[in-house]
C-alpha cells in the first residue's frame, strides 16, 4: 500500500496525534499488552543496560535520529541496549505506557506533559528533538490565500484534537470561528474538491499526499511560525527514574541526541531499520520528510543551534503555559515547571560532536 495515500500514511500520521496526544490517561492494561514488540536487534549482553523507547505511531522520519542511534551502535557505545516499540492505534497512549511500565522513555508532547501535570500523573520531559511543532493548515494555490489570517471565513477540515490543541490560538489570534471547521476524516478528498478550503496536516507529511494526489503544490502555513509553539517528539520517563538513575537518562538522552545529528548528516542507516519497521514507507516520503523537517527548521532552530538538538528553556515553556492558560486549555494554577527539567540538555554543540 503507498504510504503516501490517504488510507495509509496520511490516516496513520493524523490519528496518531489525536491519539497519543489526547488519549485516556487511565492505566489500561490490555492496552499495554499490545504494545508493539518490533523486534530490534538486542545485544542481549549483561554489559549492556535494557531499554524500551515507544514512539508515537509506526516508523517514519520523524524517528529517524532514535533508529539511527541502534543502526550505528550509539546506544551501544553508551551501554544501551534499546528496543524501540511503535506505537498504533491498538497500542495505547504514551502515558498509559510510560506509567504502566511497558517502556521506560515514551515520545512525547508539550502541551500533554503540561496537562498530565495538572491530573497528578508523575511523568516529566528531559529533552525536546523537535523545536517547532509541524502542524500546520494547507490551503490550494492560485487563490486569495497569502497568510494565515486570509482563511478567516474559509471552511477548514480539522479533527477533534484541534479544539484542544491550535484551534484556540487561532480563534483568538486570527478572529477563526467554529462555524468555520469541518469534520475531517482523514482522507484529502474533500478538501481537494473545494478549492475555497482548507485543512490540517503535517508538514512533514501531508502536503507530500496532496501532491501526489492532486497534482499541485499546495499553499502550507506551519502553525509553529505563526505563534503555535510547544515541543514535540519529546523524550520523557517518569520522575521516578530521574531520581533514582539520573545517570541511565543522561546516556539515553545524549545517545539520542547523537543519533539525530547522525541521521541528519547520513539517514541511510536509520532509514534501513524504518523500512524494516514499516515496510510500507517509501524512500520517497523519506527523503521528503528530512527535506521539510530541515527547511522548516523543525529540528535545528532556536537554542538548539547553540546548545544542540533536545534543547529547551524555562522561557518557551512559560510562553507554552501562557499560551494554554489564555486560550483557557490549561487553569493558570497548574505547577507548568514539573512538566520538564533541563538537567540532561543544553550542553552546547561541541558536546554532542565529541
Amino acid at each position: 500500500m503507498n504510504p503516501s495515500s490517504p488510507s495509509s500514511a496520511t490516516i496513520h500520521r493524523l490519528t496518531r496525534r489525536d491519539f497519543i496526544q489526547y488519549g485516556s490517561i487511565c492505566i489500561a492494561s490490555s492496552l499495554i499488552a499490545a504494545c508493539t514488540n518490533n523486534n530490534q536487534p538486542s545485544t542481549k549482553s549483561s554489559g549492556l543496560d535494557k531499554v524500551t523507547f515507544g514512539t508515537n505511531w509506526i516508523a517514519q522520519a520523524e524517528h529517524g535520529g532514535f533508529y539511527q542511534a541502534i543502526a550505528t551502535g550509539i546506544y551501544k557505545d553508551y551501554g544501551l541496549d534499546v528496543t524501540i516499540k511503535m506505537g498504533g492505534p491498538q497500542v495505547g497512549s504514551g502515558t498509559q505506557l510510560l506509567m504502566g511500565g511497558a517502556v521506560d522513555f515514551f515520545m512525547g508532547y508539550g502541551i500533554d506533559a503540561v496537562n498530565a501535570i495538572a491530573q497528578g500523573i508523575p511523568k516529566i520531559t528531559v529533552a525536546a528533538i523537535f523545536q517547532k511543532d509541524p502542524w500546520c493548515l494547507i490551503a490550494h494555490p492560485n487563490t486569495a490565500i497569502k497568510t494565515l489570517g486570509d482563511l478567516k471565513g474559509k471552511p477548514i477540515y480539522v479533527s477533534a484534537s484541534a479544539n484542544i490543541t491550535y484551534w484556540p490560538l487561532l480563534e483568538a489570534k486570527y478572529g477563526f470561528t467554529d462555524d468555520q471547521k469541518r469534520p475531517y476524516n482523514f482522507n484529502p478528498a474533500p478538501f481537494l474538491t473545494d478549492k475555497n478550503s482548507a485543512q490540517q496536516g503535517y508538514v512533514t507529511s501531508e502536503p507530500f499526499a496532496i501532491k501526489k494526489q492532486g497534482g499541485f503544490e499546495p499553499v502550507v502555513f506551519l502553525l509553529a511560525d505563526y505563534g503555535y509553539q510547544p515541543y514535540a517528539t519529546t523524550i520523557e520517563t517518569k520522575k521516578e527514574l530521574v531520581e533514582k538513575n539520573p545517570e541511565l537518562v543522561q546516556r539515553f538522552v545524549d545517545a539520542s541526541i547523537k543519533g539525530w545529528y547522525s541521521y541528519l548528516e547520513n539517514p541511510q542507516p536509520g532509514n534501513q531499520l524504518i523500512k524494516k519497521d514499516n515496510p510500507e514507507m517509501t524512500d520517497e516520503q523519506l527523503a521528503y520528510s528530512i527535506q521539510k523537517l530541515n527547511e522548516y527548521g523543525i529540528i535545528l532552530s532556536d537554542i538548539a543551534e547553540k546548545q544542540g538538538i533536545g534543547a529547551m528553556s524555562d522561557e518557551k515553556w512559560k510562553s507554552l503555559f501562557d499560551s494554554m492558560v489564555d486560550t483557557k486549555i490549561s487553569q493558570p494554577n497548574v505547577n507548568y515547571k514539573e512538566a520538564y527539567t533541563l538537567q540532561f540538555v543544553n550542553k552546547g554543540v561541541g558536546y554532542y560532536k565529541k
